[in-house]
């Protein structure tokens, strides 16, 4: 393992005593991080004596912290001080039973390097930058607009913190579409003798952790491995508990559970709730990532499996392994992406039953939504409807052939007409044929292979 945290300048929150101490924590686990790399006669008491190290001085830091806190009036002490505690009591007694019953193999150390390192990040940009007044302390200060424009701030701001990335809002009503390699992860949030419970569900670009996180640990793969998924997880818990403070139904919350999902996944929880918060963020050239809350609501019974102390490494690694055989599949297997654009859940949902053996199968209800998941994923061939409300697929296709990127996209309307003066106006647009919703199935499906095979000529 040659992965080594680095220290920035943004870390420092301007209390000598305490940036002096989070240096040295990083210079602890980079350490361990070197000696996991070892497989000599010493390395299991190296990083034995490496760990038991780090968790005496991450507590004298806690404690130190606290009276810090104490002397200066620190409105937040109770919360930070349950932060300590959780990770004191709950999150390092949990790794270092499964060090012990694991015989510190290499999977383990990993393990337990990625969460104390995604908990470190996690915690010093966030939670310790307050102490210092140097970050967003109250909802109500932060701006006093409608809750939604205030979170936006609240989210980017945190980004900012974190990794000094300047990120901006795409849309405010993120449909649920595929951008790049996508990694979902869900967290579900509850109190103690309540059934209600609060779910956010996060999207990242794959590319956009390893330039973050992976970026913090020193990782020179372009690719997820275990030890940047475990430090991604306790990165974005932290993440999501600091937004969650400013959300009146997420105040007072603790984590119940916490899922790494598949797309589709990912695509059943979203399409069977209604979020209350559906943001997409673009931080430039490192990646896109989604923010989505579902309001409070009564959970069914789930078939998702938790990630837990006892199941967190095997779980990650099916994940990953999961994640890489789906991978093949798509590579040995490349379909043709189409994009069905129809305010008709019906409509949509037939097509995509029609075409989805041999296709890759998008989707989108509106002219808006249509432009966003052709920005995040450019299919081979847009079917659009003609006759949508608000806006009808001539002023979509009209949009898309603005954006040079988009000019020379494929678009065949479906419509339930085909009078002529409906074909000379988009004619100027360029679409690529007309498709009756009154065919046949089989005959719509004719018409798209031989789109294609002309196409391949």
């Amino acid at each position: 393992m040659e992965n080594q945290l680095e220290w920035q300048e943004e870390y420092n929150i301007g209390v000598e005593e305490i940036d002096k101490e989070h240096r040295r924590l990083f210079k602890i686990i980079n350490k361990l991080m070197t000696a996991s790399s070892e497989n000599g006669d010493n390395y299991q008491r190296t990083c034995q004596e490496g760990i038991k190290f780090f968790r005496g001085h991450t507590l004298k830091h806690f404690a130190d912290e606290e009276l810090y806190m104490a002397t200066m009036g620190y409105e937040g002490l109770e919360r930070h001080k349950k932060i300590h505690k959780g990770f004191r009591e709950d999150t390092l007694p949990a790794l270092e039973q499964e060090l012990e019953q694991d015989g510190y193999s290499q999977e383990a150390i990993e393990h337990f390097l990625g969460v104390c390192t995604g908990w470190l990040i996690g915690h010093t940009l966030t939670e310790d930058q307050a102490i210092a007044g140097k970050h967003i302390s109250k909802w109500e200060e932060l701006l006093p607009e409608s809750e939604l424009e205030a979170l936006k701030k609240v989210i980017i701001q945190l980004v900012f913190d974190l990794f000094h990335l300047e990120s901006k809002v795409v849309s405010d009503t993120y449909g649920g579409e595929k951008f790049g390699r996508g990694v979902y992860y869900r967290l579900v949030y509850g109190s103690k003798g309540e059934d209600v419970r609060q779910e956010v569900l996060m999207v990242f670009e794959e590319k956009l952790l390893v330039n973050t996180v992976g970026k913090i640990l020193g990782i020179q793969t372009d690719r997820m491995d275990s030890m940047l998924v475990h430090a991604a997880r306790y990165t974005a818990r932290q993440f999501v508990g600091k937004v969650m403070e400013f959300i009146e139904t997420g105040k007072n919350l603790e984590l119940k559970e916490e899922n790494l999902l598949s797309f589709e996944q990912f695509g059943e929880i979203f399409d069977r709730e209604k979020p209350q918060v559906s943001l997409l963020f673009n931080t430039g050239g490192a990646g896109y990532f989604a923010y989505c809350a579902i309001a409070p609501h009564l959970l069914g019974a789930s078939v998702l499996t938790p990630l837990e102390s006892e199941n967190a490494m095997k779980e990650v690694e099916k994940y990953l392994n999961e994640r890489s055989a789906q991978e093949r599949y798509e590579e040995a297997h490349q379909h043709k992406k189409i994009l069905v654009v129809d305010d008709s859940a019906t409509i949509r949902q037939g097509m995509k039953s029609l075409l989805e053996p041999d296709y890759e199968i998008l989707l989108a209800d509106s002219g808006a939504a249509a432009f966003r998941a052709i920005s995040l994923n450019q299919p081979d061939l847009v079917l659009l409807d003609y006759e949508m409300p608000v806006c009808d697929g001539a002023q979509t296709l009209e949009m898309l052939r603005t954006v040079p990127e988009f000019e020379k996209v494929p678009v065949i309307f479906l419509t339930g007409r085909r009078d002529p003066q409906s074909m000379i106006k988009v004619m100027p647009l360029n679409p690529s044929g007309y498709l009756l919703k009154t065919l046949k199935p089989e005959e719509i499906k004719k018409e798209v292979d031989g789109f294609f095979a002309k196409k391949e000529k």
